[in-house]
Formats: C-alpha cells, structure tokens, sequence
C-alpha cells in the first residue's frame, strides 16, 4: 500500500491527501524501512515537494523527511525554514529536524527564539508562533540540556500541600506535631521552617507548595501567562535554589476540558509564559525542574501550586524494581500506619502474595518485625524483591513458592498483604477462589490471637468466605469507594487450632 501511495504522490495525483497517508503509514518502523528500500536512494520527488508552492505540501512533505530520517536532508529543510513564509509550516521544518544531528546549527537557532521571544506578535500569528518557540526550544534543551539547579531551601518558611487520603487525612495530620496543620478536602494544609520534618513523613503522595500571591488565576492563556510570570514565583524560586533564572517548567493542567483542548491551552500558556518572564522561566516538557498544578475549580478558574522536582524525595529510594501488580510505596506505608495499633513489635510476619516486598518493608519500618516471610508464585517478583531488600536494609526471607503449597515449621504472629485483584489475566471467579481457599489456609499457619491484616479490593468475599467462627473482624476502613479498595482486620479465634 505505502508504494502504491507514494507512486501516486510522484505521478501527481491528490498530492496534499496522498502526502498525508503517506505520513501516517510512516508512523511504523517497518513501514518507514519499506519506503527507503523503494525509493533506492532517488529522493528527487521529496526535493521537488520541498519546494511546492502549496503550503501544505510543503508542510506535510517537511514531516515525512523527518520520518525518514535521511542525512542529506537537514540543510535542505533547515534552508526551507529558513526562507518559508508561510508561519503555519515553519515549525513543521524543526520537527522535522528533531531526527537529525542538527548541533551546527544551534547558535542560529538559539538566536532565533531568542528573537522570537522579544517580538510582539500581532494577534493573528501568535498560535503559530508560540508553537514554532516551542519547537525551537525542545531543539535546543534536547541537545545542550538543563542544569538544575540544586535546591537549599530547607529552613526558608513556605506554605505547602500534602496530598493525602481523602478517607484518613488525620493520619498524616497527627504526625505533624508542633506544626502550624490543618486538614483541607485533598489533604493538609501547613505552614513551616522545618521541611526536613516533613520529607520524612511516609503517609503523603504528593508535596507541593502554594504562594500567596498565586494561588488562583483565570483560565485564559494572556492573564493566567500575566498572574504567573508577575508573581512572586521567580522569587520563591531563587530563595530556594543555588544560583539563579532561568528554571525549567511543565505544566500540568487538571480541569474538564477534553484533552486536546487542555493539551493546546498548557502549550501557548508555557509560551507565554517563557516570553513574559524574559526567559527566566522557560517550558520543556521533557527537561524540567518544577510543575505548575493547574487545577480547575468551581468558578471555573485555576487553583496554582507548585511541585518541585528539586526537591528530592527520599522515603522509598530502596524500591528500585517493580512489577505491574506492585503496590505504591506511600500506599503501602499508610496501610500500615491505619493498622498500627494492630502491628505487634518483634513479630512473626508473613506476606503470603508479596510481590517485590513493598508492603512487608513498609510494615517492618513502622514497627519493627522479628522474622519475616514473602512468598510469590512469580519467580520475578521474588528476584526483584530481594533486592529491593536489600536496599532498604531489610531482612526478609522470599520464597518462590505458592502459599498453597506452603509449609513452616513454626506459626506466624500477623498475615500482612496486598490481596491479588482482578486484573490483566486474572478473572474474577479465580479471584473468588484465591479467597475461599486463603481463608481455609490460613489457620495453619496463624497462631491462636494472631491477626489477618488485608488490602483488598473484594470486600465482599472476606466478609462471606471469612468464616465467624474461626475469624472475628477487628477493624474495617476503606480506603477507596471509588475504587472499592479496604484495609480489613481480622482476628484469628478457633480454639480448636493448635497454638
């Protein structure tokens, strides 16, 4: 099919919509192979399109050579950006060039966005403008990089957000004492000096900071580009940070906009927001220091936060491998702080679905264990597990076995686990019995008082298959309605069992 469109490209016929099924075939590597091995070194059509005079040929033949990828083209579309009139097509050009060593021209185009960034466009041309900085700049900062700069703001006061669960906002909020803390509907609000304290706390997903003079902007690219680079951001920034402007920036806009609209609107507001700070903040969305958190809210304008990826977070480095069953690492840790007061100290502890151990070292850092077991059907998972182990300078004895067929020699204080849920190729009727049988299993292995401490997303199973004569429910918690995911206790209570 691609030779028989490109035949009709060289022939004459429906150009513009022939350039465009082209360029879409060309999306495959096989496809791209095809074409070259076809063509045998004859590109003289592709020079001719170059140099069409519709536009939009012109554009669509500049994305093709970007496909193909042959060496002999960059000056040739460098010279065809160069001398193009038309703005729509220019960055058509640089896309192009993103597959070539195009590192001879970097001064001539560092001094075009740097021209680009000081001219005022009239109204008519700014969207094609905007996107042809955009382009220039992923050029540039793909070749020369970002120096990030290294962040020392640990005792400067800032005002911040940690995201939380929604459910047990007070857990995170009971471990901030002596700190200025408030609960909010997404998390905890506070107020600080001493960050240090913070980056220690396992119970938060996401840190992020607010200004005072930023914390609300309209959702228009012009004001919202106006609010942000007039702000006291680049301020914040330098009170926090060794060494000066320009920072590198994403945007990350959370609102109910489809995607294409919301993807459009965060690209011209990066764009204007690189020319209004003098380049003091420049958008990349692939190299960058800090986010802007856009969120949407009732009246319809944009709550800003700030998340800075100078900032390192250091509370789960020990979890190097995952697999795509694991769970997340602060997920993991506030299980274990909601079930604290059931974790005995010294305890003997098995994880009989461990995965890579995510939740047995999260457990084991909150109160320590004695001795603990991890068993996982999946040889992977086990591998990978030691090693995360290892890293977070924890003891624990992985076993690639199903805890089926599993036999100790001595009982276990505390089942603490991840249940496995329905998804990828297990089905729900597999899950069901997952659960029947753990709980017909689990005695054997529990001593007399010892607690099941489960993450499951089958609520309704433990409740049916965990038997009131054997097992009493200690605490239950959800986590997620959403999601339907629980944090249930249960007390093993048979008498009958031997201890």
């Amino acid at each position: 099919m691609i030779r028989d469109i490109f035949d009709n490209i060289k022939q004459g016929q429906d150009v513009r919509q022939n350039l465009i099924k082209l360029k879409a075939e060309l999306k495959e590597e096989s496809q791209r192979a095809s074409l070259l091995y076809y063509m045998g070194g004859d590109y003289s059509i592709l020079e001719e399109l170059l140099a069409h005079e519709d536009a939009k040929v012109r554009k669509n033949t500049a994305l093709i050579i970007g496909e193909l990828k042959i060496p002999a083209f960059l000056d040739k579309l460098y010279q065809g950006y160069e001398t193009e009139t038309q703005l729509f097509v220019k960055s058509a050009y640089l896309t192009a060039m993103k597959g070539f060593d195009y590192t001879n021209l970097l001064p001539d185009l560092k001094k075009r966005w740097n021209n680009l960034n000081h001219m005022e466009a009239e109204e008519s041309n700014k969207k094609h403008i905007q996107e042809e900085i955009r382009c220039l700049s992923d050029l540039i900062i793909a070749k020369e990089g970002i120096v990030k700069h290294k962040f020392i703001g640990y005792d400067v006061p800032s005002k911040m957000v940690l995201l939380t669960n929604r459910n047990y906002k007070n857990i995170t909020l009971d471990q901030l004492k002596g700190i200025q803390a408030k609960e909010f509907n997404a998390g905890i609000i506070l107020k600080t000096d001493q960050l240090r304290e913070i980056l220690d706390i396992r119970t938060y997903s996401e840190c992020l900071f607010i200004l005072d003079d930023l914390k609300t902007c309209k959702m228009n690219v012009e004001e919202a580009a106006s609010a942000i680079a007039g702000s006291s951001l680049i301020e914040f920034l330098n009170k926090r940070h060794e060494g000066t402007e320009p920072y590198y920036f994403r945007i990350e806009l959370k609102s109910k906009l489809p995607l294409d609209k919301k993807s459009a609107f965060a690209k011209k507001l990066g764009t204007e927001i690189t020319r209004l700070s003098n380049q003091k903040l420049i958008n990349s969305a692939s190299n960058y220091e800090f986010e802007l958190r856009l969120i949407e809210n009732k009246e319809g304008n944009l709550n800003v936060l700030v998340k800075l990826y100078t900032l390192e977070d250091k509370r789960f480095l020990y979890r190097k491998n995952v697999i795509a069953a694991s769970i997340q690492p602060v997920n993991a840790a506030f299980l274990a702080e909601l079930a604290k007061e059931y974790l005995k100290e010294d305890a003997q502890v098995l994880d009989p679905f461990c995965g890579v151990g995510t939740m047995l070292i999260e457990r084991n850092y909150l109160v320590p264990a004695n001795t603990m077991y991890g068993l996982d059907i999946y040889a992977e998972a086990v591998c990978k597990g030691k090693e995360n182990a290892k890293e977070a300078h924890t003891i624990i004895h992985y076993i690639n076995r199903d805890f089926f067929d599993f036999k100790h020699e001595y009982l276990f204080d505390e089942i603490f686990t991840n249940m496995p849920r329905a998804i990828g190729n297990k089905e729900e009727d597999e899950i069901f019995n997952i659960y029947r049988r753990f709980f017909k299993k689990a005695p054997e292995h529990l001593k007399y008082g010892g607690v099941i401490i489960i993450y499951t997303h089958n609520r309704d199973y433990v409740k049916k298959l965990a038997d009131k004569n054997i097992y009493r429910m200690e605490a239950e918690y959800e986590i997620s309605k959403k999601e339907g995911a629980y944090l249930m206790v249960i007390r093993y209570m048979d008498k009958t069992s031997k201890e």
